[in-house]
C-alpha cells in the first residue's frame, strides 16, 4: 500500500510536468516541441519575369489588323517576322508612305535596321495624308524634301527599348531615339500614344513582330513639343 507521502510526491511531480509542458510547448508523451519557425515561414516570393517585348503573331490585335494581308503573304505579320523592321515596314500595304520616307533619308533604313531591339510607332498611310491637310501641301512636300528634318521626325517615332502593348503600357511613357518622351495610356488592348504637343493617337494594328522590333500601326503622325 502506497503511504499518503508517497502519493502526494507522485501528484506534485505530475503537475509540475504539465505545467513544464504548458510553457515550452513541449507535449509530456513526446517530448517533442512545435517545428522549427522556418518550416512554417512563408515562401519568399519570386518576381515575375518580365517580357523583352518580343511578340508573335498570335500577340498581333487592332481593327487595322484585318487590312492585312493574311497567312505567309507578303506584309502579313507572319511574312514580316523574320524581316528586319524597315525591310518588313516596306512590305505592310499599310506603310508605303512610311517606307518611302525612310528611304529618302540616308543611312536611316540600315541604322535602324542594324538596332538590336526597338519599338516602332508606324503612322499609316492615312495618317500622312492628315498631316498633309493640316501643314498644307507646300510644308508637306518641304518637309518630305528636307532630309534632316524629316529624319528627325521619323525618328521621334522609334523608341531605343522593345516593348509589347503590356510592357509599354505599364512603362507609362517611352523614350525616343531624338530624344523626345511620348506618353502611353489606355489598356493593353487599346492603348494610346500621345505626343509632345499633347495629340492623341490609337493603335490601329499593334503587336506586330519583326526580326529587331515590335510595331504599331497608329492613326496619327506624332509630333515632339518644339
Amino acid at each position: 500500500m502506497r503511504t499518503p507521502t508517497r502519493i502526494a510526491a507522485v501528484a506534485v511531480t505530475a503537475t509540475l510536468t504539465v505545467a513544464l509542458a504548458a510553457c515550452t510547448g513541449t507535449s509530456p508523451s513526446t517530448g517533442t516541441g512545435p517545428p522549427p519557425a522556418s518550416s512554417t515561414a512563408a515562401p519568399s516570393s519570386v518576381p515575375a519575369p518580365v517580357s523583352d517585348g518580343v511578340t508573335t503573331t498570335a500577340d498581333v490585335f487592332g481593327p487595322g489588323c484585318s487590312q492585312l494581308p493574311q497567312g505567309s503573304a507578303p506584309g502579313s505579320p507572319t511574312a514580316m517576322g523574320p524581316l528586319r523592321v524597315v525591310a518588313a515596314a516596306a512590305t505592310n500595304p499599310l506603310l508605303t508612305t512610311l517606307a518611302a520616307a525612310i528611304g529618302t533619308v540616308p543611312g536611316l533604313g540600315d541604322s535602324l535596321d542594324a538596332q538590336p531591339g526597338l519599338t516602332v510607332f508606324a503612322p499609316a498611310d492615312t495618317a500622312f495624308v492628315a498631316l498633309r491637310g493640316q501643314l498644307g501641301a507646300a510644308a508637306y512636300d518641304a518637309l518630305l524634301a528636307d532630309p534632316n528634318k524629316l529624319g528627325a521626325l521619323l525618328q521621334y517615332h522609334v523608341a531605343g527599348t522593345r516593348h509589347d502593348a503590356a510592357t509599354l503600357v505599364a512603362a507609362r511613357t517611352s523614350g525616343e531615339l531624338t530624344g523626345g518622351v511620348l506618353t502611353i495610356g489606355g489598356t493593353p488592348q487599346d492603348p494610346t500614344v500621345t505626343d509632345g504637343k499633347g495629340d492623341v493617337a490609337t493603335v490601329l494594328c499593334g503587336n506586330i513582330p519583326t526580326a529587331n522590333a515590335t510595331v504599331f500601326v497608329i492613326d496619327k503622325v506624332l509630333t515632339p513639343a518644339s
